[in-house]
């Protein structure tokens, strides 16, 4: 039991067990609010382009939309165990992100009709569930990309990861980018939109020291 402790101490430092339990309360409720209200409204937008409809549906892609969940585990919690204050950082911002997202789904609700599924093997088995699970709404801006391109910028700038490491992360981003398109989960628009809200909520977490009420958050009650 004791060196499940002292692993899980060097994981997760303590002082970032809050910040990332906010993270995850945070994204549940920003995105689950819209799509909750959404399957009651009638005014969602349609903002497939020429583009999106010339994009063939390619299955194999499914697999690096749904491995996206596994980049932000272990993408969240390398960049928060960097440093108390890399940590407040990058907290402020991705909670900001996501907040502006949430107002923007709300306020501009999206959708758009995807093709249908024919299940034949495990990749079209899985889109089918991804499918189901997730209706075509709360698309702009795609919080996969949001959440993704934090785990690049994020990345930048680590003391204990060598720099070839937010290269990975930039690239692997590019390829969820890619999925969330080429399985029709989304539209390009969603895309640049996700980039756009991350880059905000970087900026105005700077701009108002948003960082200060993580790091109180983060020593509120030991210090790692």
């Amino acid at each position: 039991m004791k060196s499940f402790h002292r692993f899980y101490d060097w994981l997760i430092p303590r002082y970032a067990r809050k910040p990332l339990v906010l993270v995850i309360v945070f994204n549940f409720l920003c995105y689950y609010i819209p799509k909750a209200l959404e399957s009651h409204r009638s005014d969602l937008h349609m903002i497939s382009t020429r583009l999106d409809d010339a994009l063939p549906r390619i299955p194999v892609f499914i697999f690096i939309y749904v491995l996206a969940y596994v980049q932000w585990i272990v993408a969240y919690i390398i960049i928060t165990r960097d440093s108390r204050e890399h940590c407040c950082r990058f907290v402020s911002g991705e909670l900001t992100s996501k907040v502006i997202a949430m107002f923007i789904l709300l306020a501009y609700p999206t959708t758009f009709v995807r093709p249908p599924v024919e299940v034949t093997n495990l990749t079209s088995w899985v889109m089918a569930f991804i499918y189901k699970s997730d209706t075509p709404t709360n698309l702009f801006p795609s919080m996969h990309c949001v959440a993704s391109w934090f785990c690049f910028r994020g990345s930048l700038g680590l003391k204990k990861m060598p720099k070839w490491y937010a290269w990975v992360q930039g690239f692997f981003s590019l390829l969820v980018f890619a999925s969330v398109l080429l399985v029709k989960q989304h539209v390009w628009p969603d895309i640049v939109g996700g980039i756009a809200v991350a880059e905000l909520g970087i900026l105005f977490a700077r701009l108002f020291h948003l960082e200060r009420a993580v790091e109180k958050l983060s020593s509120a009650r030991s210090r790692a």
